[in-house]
């Protein structure tokens, strides 16, 4: 095997808990390496794995694990766990993984998974909407659409999202959340392919040539993915469009990193809004 046989893989580092007496890495750890990297698989095939399931009215259960040890990792390693969906019957699936160290292969494994009713814990066919979103991302195909438009087309949409991030989540007040603003507000929202709206966004006008860009929010699951970002972009894509020249929010403090990723500089001071502590952002559109 070989890195470019993998779309997928997920880089972790070797922690000091995982070494044994030989300073290698425990052998039964692995598994965990590779459980791990299936999470992180599902996360790339925008799937809120939990939500997912419970939609499809199933589970995946673990039939089969095996690795096999070609070299070991130690203490600090960088190692990259790849893994794809090798095989799809009709009631089970098989995962391929792989670990490397830089291009070293270090470790192979087959993971066997049933699709099974999770109350009778008895096998079921695996529903065609899951199959086409395995198939469709071993294949190099985007898990989600974009969509901009009015708030009258996206309302049922984006307000169960902002109300599970910010109300529930964030414990925002319901009535600062909802404003006026969003009836003129162009918003964004990130839909996969169960029709799971997964991200969303809003631009207003600020002032003229200065866009406003507000209410970002990512399902929980999904965060560490790159939706934030794609919403993000194609607001300021919008905001260019229409001639604005710069951009500015008001970015939770520990979203700031995320912010900067994508240009924004920070602007005045630390301010509270709804009890979180935010700071001003400001980017310059070319």
């Amino acid at each position: 095997m070989k890195r470019q046989d993998f779309r997928f893989s997920h880089r972790m580092r070797v922690r000091w808990v995982e070494v044994d007496m030989q300073k290698i890495v425990f052998n039964g750890h692995y598994l965990m390496y590779f459980d791990t990297a299936v999470t992180d698989y599902w996360r790339r095939l925008a799937m809120p794995y939990a939500d997912t399931m419970h939609q499809l009215g199933g589970d995946l259960y673990v039939k089969k694990a095996s690795v096999e040890y070609h070299a070991s990792a130690e203490m600090d390693d960088y190692l990259d766990v790849c893994m794809r969906c090798d095989r799809i019957g009709n009631s089970s699936m098989t995962f391929a993984g792989a670990i490397f160290r830089g291009e070293e292969l270090l470790i192979t494994s087959e993971l066997v998974y049933v699709y099974a009713d999770p109350v009778a814990k008895k096998s079921q066919p695996i529903p065609p909407q899951l199959r086409e979103m395995l198939e469709g991302f071993e294949r190099g195909e985007d898990m989600v659409q974009l969509h901009l438009g009015s708030w009258h087309d996206f309302q049922k949409l984006a307000a169960p999202l902002r109300t599970e991030v910010f109300v529930d989540e964030q414990k925002v007040p319901a009535d600062m959340e909802w404003d006026h603003d969003d009836a003129s507000a162009l918003h964004c929202v990130a839909i996969n392919r169960m029709g799971m709206v997964l991200a969303t966004g809003r631009l207003l006008q600020h002032a003229p040539g200065v866009a406003r860009i507000g209410r970002m929010a990512v399902k929980k699951q999904m965060r560490g993915s790159v939706l934030g970002r794609r919403v993000l972009h194609a607001l300021m894509d919008a905001a260019r469009e229409r001639g604005d020249t710069q951009v500015v929010l008001h970015a939770q403090c520990s979203a700031e990193g995320f912010y900067k990723r994508s240009g924004f500089e920070t602007h005045g001071a630390i301010f509270e809004e709804a009890g979180i502590a935010h700071i001003e952002m400001i980017k310059t559109l070319n």
